[in-house]
């Protein structure tokens, strides 16, 4: 297939990169054009285990493209990806300036019927359907009337483990609207379900919202056994013992129940303030999320 992806960061690169990989055609766009630059020279512009090495591989064999034109981009794809960034506002919202330009952008270039656009940056619910609003507001400016769809298809990346993450997921996560958006995604991620690794179709709605859940349950085993931790310490217990037994529970298991500094990254922190916003803004007191948060920041 022919794949565009609007943003050549952490998430959108490994994306084009790892979707070029697997014998589709990828246009990554970015408004960097010295990172531009570097990519279509084969160099990352940051560090993840295989990816620089994946990216050139494909730019050499003129699989994987880089520009900075959003016109040629909008053009080029089938399937066109935004996977640009949104960055906390200070009242932990996410500013979702740089999805809905790109939106806009679509809006104003697309040139065809029956291209889908999703969201792969992470974003509350309701902006993938706004994302379609702005697309079909800017081609009725034009006077044109292109079909298209619209999905979700919401990241779980490790650092470090990005590449992995994405060719053997434990799952993918695709919101949909339409059997169309069923269809191609079916198609796109026919490489990862051949070898079992299980694709979710869910209302777009759900599957925006899985991924702020997902990383806040994360989130949660990091603040809660850090907390035990300080109340290991204060009675007098060895929490590297209670958290071997605890982890040896079948519902519990060992995984993110090592005391340490707290969460951090590009995800955590600006995730779990969205979510807490999210309620909020629907008034809802986020008890959980916010003491969440209020533990990782008293373990720092």
């Amino acid at each position: 297939m022919k794949i565009s992806v609007f943003g050549a960061g952490y998430v959108g690169l490994v994306t084009g990169a790892c979707f070029a990989d697997l014998g589709n055609e990828v246009l990554c766009c970015d408004v960097d054009p010295e990172k531009i630059k570097k990519l279509n020279s084969g160099q990352s512009p940051f560090y993840e285990p295989g990816l620089s090495e994946m990216a050139a591989r494909n730019t050499g064999e003129k699989r994987l493209r880089f520009s900075t034109e959003a016109a040629e981009t909008v053009r080029f794809g089938e399937v066109i990806f935004i996977a640009v960034g949104t960055p906390p506002k200070p009242t932990g919202e996410a500013d979702l300036s740089y999805v809905y330009a790109v939106a806009e952008s679509i809006g104003r270039h697309l040139d065809k019927d029956d291209a889908v656009v999703i969201t792969k940056s992470t974003v509350p619910v309701g902006t993938t359907m706004e994302v379609k609003k702005k697309i079909t507001a800017a081609l009725k400016t034009r006077g044109v009337d292109f079909k298209f769809s619209v999905a979700s298809n919401p990241e779980f990346l490790r650092e470090g483990k990005a590449l992995e993450d994405f060719m053997i997921p434990d799952r993918v996560v695709v919101g949909i609207e339409d059997e169309q958006g069923r269809e191609v995604m079916d198609k796109l991620y026919f490489p990862q379900t051949k070898n079992g690794h299980p694709l979710y179709f869910l209302d777009i709605a759900s599957s925006e919202m899985a991924k702020y859940a997902s990383n806040t349950f994360i989130a949660a085993r990091i603040s809660l056994i850090n907390e035990i931790s300080q109340i290991c310490e204060a009675v007098g217990a060895d929490i590297e013992k209670v958290r071997s037994a605890v982890g040896a529970d079948k519902r519990i298991g060992q995984k993110y129940i090592y005391p340490g500094v707290g969460y951090g990254g590009s995800c955590f922190p600006k995730d779990i303030q969205a979510l807490s916003a999210i309620a909020k803004k629907h008034g809802i007191e986020a008890l959980v999320t916010d003491a969440i948060e209020a533990v990782n920041e008293r373990q720092k």
